[in-house]
């Protein structure tokens, strides 16, 4: 048996005893023949990426978010697709996806490259993706990223400290306010730092606050609504040579003590929940 077969065979096990014991009401939502926990293990997706389900708890995440198949949903700062893999397929037949993407017009060679990659992906399997709608976010030049009556939700994984390090945190997160329905919920996911941590200690390491997240959110015009320690990792000391990019899937310092920093595992982080009113 092939190597890649053996892995999925494993995650696939690894998944089904981590979610029989405890049945979500997100899990139990069909979308289409397929049902979310089918697609977090679907052929769509590498072992590499479903082997992440573990640390990521995507059920529980979109649960708690409030997340339902036949809502208008824009998942902001897409970037590699780890998220989309999930959330195109599972909005597909009944509700809509919106992907707030980079923009061609950015100066960055980075975010070009990652949004031509991102379409590419997309392109190559419309049996999954088909239905997806590709925006782009470039504030505050492009910030039409949804429907023009409104989404039902938005969502952002481990964003905030790259809008942080272009200064533009303020001009996004308006941005997410603008394109949502009243009552739609921002459902939001970072690194988390200490909330002593200055700003620029959380540009320097990607570890973000939570004091710092909801003073910015509300700035926007949010209402908080709820936090939860389903993405927490108390083995996180946050004390890394190379900030949060030490850790995987980054694995920035290379060999150097990749056990260790394979032990710890993904980041501590936040997960939020505002609305706006």
């Amino acid at each position: 048996m092939k190597k890649t077969a053996i892995t999925r065979i494993l995650v696939t096990l690894a998944l089904v005893l981590s979610t029989s014991s405890a049945p979500s009401q997100v899990t139990d939502q069909e979308n289409g023949d397929q049902t979310l926990s089918q697609i977090l293990i679907g052929d769509h997706r590498s072992p590499e990426n479903i082997a992440r389900n573990a640390s990521r708890n995507p059920i529980e995440t979109l649960e708690f978010f409030g997340l339902k198949p036949d809502m208008t949903l824009i998942e902001i700062g897409p970037s590699g697709a780890w998220y989309t893999e999930i959330l195109a397929p599972y909005m597909r037949d009944n509700g809509r996806y919106y992907g707030a993407h980079f923009s061609p017009n950015s100066e960055n060679s980075f975010q070009r490259r990652n949004l031509e990659n991102f379409e590419a992906k997309l392109k190559a399997d419309p049996s999954i993706y088909g239905r997806a709608i590709i925006r782009h976010l470039h504030p505050p030049h492009e910030t039409a990223i949804g429907p023009e009556e409104g989404a039902d939700i938005a969502l952002t994984f481990r964003n905030v400290h790259n809008w942080m390090a272009r200064g533009l945190e303020t001009e996004f997160f308006k941005a997410f306010y603008e394109n949502l329905k009243s009552g739609g919920i921002l459902g939001l996911i970072e690194h988390r730092a200490p909330d002593t941590a200055s700003r620029q200690h959380m540009i320097d390491t990607g570890y973000v606050s939570e004091a710092y997240v909801k003073q910015v959110a509300s700035s926007a015009g949010f209402e908080f609504v709820a936090s939860s320690e389903i993405n927490a990792n108390n083995r996180d000391t946050k004390d890394h040579p190379e900030g949060v990019w030490t850790l995987p899937p980054n694995f920035r310092m290379g060999e150097t003590d990749r056990a260790k920093y394979a032990a710890i595992g993904e980041s501590d982080r936040m997960t939020l929940k505002f609305r706006k009113p």
